[in-house]
């Protein structure tokens, strides 16, 4: 068990890691467009200012998380409304987002042991909810270095992404309208340093195997499997690579295959 205080820890670096990116880029670097279709950096800095405020009433007023909910005038443009409405000028935004993590770092550790927080289709731990941050600020932190030309260096945070995805391999089928597999998965990814991070029973017939990098790229919905070097064994493996999602809601878009095809085993 992962301790939330680590979490939480966890959060600010990797909250910081894409601050250091976006934090000293000129007023124009902010409307550089992001693969997400409509993006720019600053759409994508506003989303996670954004979630972390629906995170932070979830923790703190859940009456008021649910109020945002019931009044959305549609509730399929929570994400994109969510976005446009935390917009600001450069300075103001990076402020609230900055003063809107810390906020909810404090939120999160003030949540009593046992507790389940509301979230969209679901309840969560404290230490679900955090993990799912990490998991978020991570992925559109992508986006934002993809939009800059960089690649970042990855830490061992990325763990807490592949747990999450593992995780949630149920939920990527049924969010795509398909049964959820009762088949184990053997999951065998090389972190960062050098080290395997294993799931799953090792007699399983199903494999995932590759880089944890290219893992979290997959479950994020920031590549393609064509894309990426996961070698999946098995039916159950194999569908995965399609319908992979970590995060919560209807099934995302995706995106397109840039590269040669990967490997199906």
């Amino acid at each position: 068990m992962v301790d939330l205080s680590d979490l939480l820890t966890d959060l600010a670096d990797e909250s910081a890691h894409l601050d250091d990116l976006v934090a000293t880029l000129p007023a124009a670097g902010w409307a550089t467009p992001t693969p997400a279709p409509r993006w720019s950096i600053a759409h994508q800095i506003a989303h996670l200012a954004w979630t972390d405020h629906v995170a932070l009433l979830s923790a703190a007023d859940p009456e008021a998380f649910y109020a945002t909910v019931t009044s959305a005038p549609d509730v399929t443009r929570l994400v994109d409304v969510g976005a446009e409405h935390f917009l600001a000028p450069p300075a103001e935004l990076l402020a609230r987002w900055r003063d809107g993590r810390t906020a909810l770092v404090d939120a999160l550790a003030a949540v009593p042991s046992g507790e389940k927080l509301p979230w969209y289709g679901t309840r969560m731990s404290a230490t679900s909810m955090a993990t799912a941050r990490i998991m978020e600020t991570w992925a559109h932190g992508v986006d934002v270095a993809d939009a800059l030309g960089v690649i970042p260096a990855d830490s061992d945070r990325l763990r807490h992404v592949a747990h999450l995805g593992v995780r949630t391999l149920g939920h990527g089928f049924v969010a795509h309208g398909r049964v959820a597999p009762t088949t184990p998965v053997r999951v065998e990814l090389v972190g960062p340093g050098g080290d395997t991070w294993v799931w799953g029973p090792a007699e399983a017939a199903d494999r995932l195997t590759g880089p944890a990098r290219d893992f979290c790229l997959l479950v994020t919905q920031r590549r393609h499997r064509a894309d990426l070097a996961l070698v999946a064994t098995g039916p159950v493996a194999d569908e995965w690579l399609d319908v992979a999602q970590a995060f919560a809601g209807p099934p995302g878009a995706g995106r397109e295959p840039t590269g040669p095809s990967g490997v199906r085993a």
